[in-house]
């Protein structure tokens, strides 16, 4: 099934990037509420790595068994079901007030949450032509982008003036419009379901029995372990080690998210015009400068900071662009919907334990440092490298 309808087309991609801006900022709003929530539950880094993984390790089981369960419905509905099923658990997270129930939330979120990026990228990759998938793919990422740049940012405003509880219920308010325009704007996609549907584990035997796929998963999953054992206490180490105000937290979001509204777009449009691999190792190895950088925890001017995050956001969210469009082309269109939820569990459980490893390795001083972060940094950029490696054994199949 492929929309020709151009405007019809456009609305299909705004309404899904707004499904993914409401998921991306459901999973970012806890890093940057990071110095709030270990001053409120006393929690030591390692504790707030294993609350900022339980998301990402319940997304991760989920995305898992969706990969061979996916491919069997139509993936409209498949998009609704999920997206209920996140509001429903975000207005959990804006309602609890201790630390084990909020974990008992963000599991709950994580599980629907995990399989909706992949049902949005299945989407796009069944209805946007090849030719033009990569800038397809930039709109809908540009979700990353407006979550930093208004959604984080107006979160933290809410929670410094009222409570920590507040950008979830928040965030509900505005998903439930968004659940509506899924149901007007997104086309029931079916092509994927005139195969024959194979056997809950046959499907994975299916799914994994393809070398190809296995390099695409081991890309992403090692440039997700790259970044978030970077992400998750970018904001904590900003306050307690480079000395930044918290009030100055969200013009870090600001900023970043500002540039990657351009860089995001032409990155795409480079992706579309040069191989997959290519221009992911160019982002890759220029997202290196600034992952240094920040990991470094410098004592330098707010302008320096805001310098910075933004060559942060642009290269390191960046080069997530080329490697999601080389997933994508990594497998035909049947198997499309499981491989790219399979890919969402190998990213989340990446992401997941990169948490939990940088929270092992970095521990939180006396006088309130956090120490050890230039070591996850230097940690990150051989990561780097390694997904670089294995993105040059993808081919590109359709």
């Amino acid at each position: 099934m492929i929309m020709t309808a151009a405007p019809r087309e456009r609305a299909m991609l705004l309404t899904l990037m707004a499904v993914q801006f409401t998921v991306i900022v459901d999973f970012m709003l806890m890093m940057p509420l990071s110095a709030q929530l270990m001053a409120v539950f006393h929690i030591q880094p390692a504790q707030f790595g294993l609350l900022v993984s339980s998301y990402s390790l319940a997304a991760g089981a989920s995305a898992l068994v969706a990969s061979s369960l996916l491919d069997r419905f139509d993936r409209r509905y498949a998009l609704l079901v999920g997206y209920v099923g996140l509001l429903v658990a975000t207005l959990g997270c804006g309602l609890v007030d201790s630390y084990w129930w909020l974990m008992a939330a963000r599991v709950v979120a994580g599980i629907f949450g995990g399989v909706l990026s992949s049902i949005v990228l299945a989407i796009v990759g069944d209805v946007i032509p090849q030719q033009r998938r990569g800038r397809a793919t930039s709109v809908v990422m540009l979700a990353f982008s407006l979550a930093a740049v208004a959604g984080v940012p107006f979160g933290l405003f809410i929670a410094h003036y009222f409570h920590w509880q507040s950008p979830f219920l928040f965030l509900v308010g505005i998903g439930l419009p968004i659940l509506i325009c899924c149901w007007c704007w997104v086309p029931n996609v079916r092509g994927h379901l005139q195969q024959t549907p194979t056997g809950f584990w046959a499907s994975y035997y299916e799914l994994l029995s393809e070398p190809n796929h296995w390099w695409a998963f081991a890309t992403s999953a090692l440039l997700m372990f790259a970044g978030f054992l970077v992400i998750p206490y970018l904001a904590p180490t900003l306050v307690s080690n480079a000395g930044l105000a918290e009030a100055h937290l969200p013009y870090i979001y600001l900023v970043g998210g500002a540039v990657t509204l351009i860089s995001r777009p032409w990155i795409g449009r480079l992706t579309d015009r040069y191989r997959y691999a290519d221009v992911m190792a160019w982002t890759a190895f220029a997202s290196f400068v600034p992952i240094v950088l920040v990991t470094q925890s410098l004592q330098v001017p707010l302008a320096w900071q805001l310098l910075i995050a933004a060559l942060f956001f642009i290269f390191v969210s960046g080069r997530f662009i080329p490697c999601t469009a080389l997933v994508t082309a990594s497998c035909e269109m049947r198997a499309r919907g499981r491989v790219m939820a399979f890919n969402a569990a190998v990213q989340n459980f990446g992401s997941g334990l990169a948490a939990l490893a940088a929270g092992a390795i970095m521990v939180k001083a006396d006088n309130g440092q956090i120490l050890r972060y230039d070591w996850v940094g230097y940690i990150s950029c051989i990561f780097g490298v390694l997904a670089v490696l294995a993105a040059r054994r993808v081919k590109v199949v359709s």
